[in-house]
């Protein structure tokens, strides 16, 4: 059975850094798409960052030039770099492999 696991959350300061990691297992043998969404509170999800293999990446508007997302594929894991946080960044961000998704981390970012 496949799992993703989260890890980095938590709460920080507008314009602080937090990471996330993310790691697969149980079964993928090869990993086309990686990335992140996200859900704040009364919305709806949407994506932050998607890593495909050869590492090609997709970032929404909101997020260019703050995030960045990199892949380990020997590790099937996927980071998120997150920098000059805003509260509007405040959600709950799953990770997503193959159309796999993790748990959900939530990250909160204070004003």
């Amino acid at each position: 059975q496949v799992q993703l696991v989260e890890s980095g959350g938590g709460s920080v300061q507008a314009g602080g850094s937090l990471r996330l990691s993310c790691a697969a297992s149980g079964g993928i043998a090869s990993i086309y798409l990686m990335g992140w969404y996200r859900q704040a509170p009364g919305k709806q999800r949407e994506v932050v960052a998607t890593i495909a293999t050869g590492d090609s990446a997709y970032y929404a508007d909101s997020v260019k030039g703050r995030f960045t997302i990199s892949r380990d594929n020997a590790k099937n894991t996927v980071r998120l770099q997150m920098s000059s946080l805003k509260p509007e960044d405040t959600a709950v961000y799953y990770c997503i492999a193959n159309g796999y998704w993790g748990q959900g981390t939530q990250v909160t970012v204070s004003s």
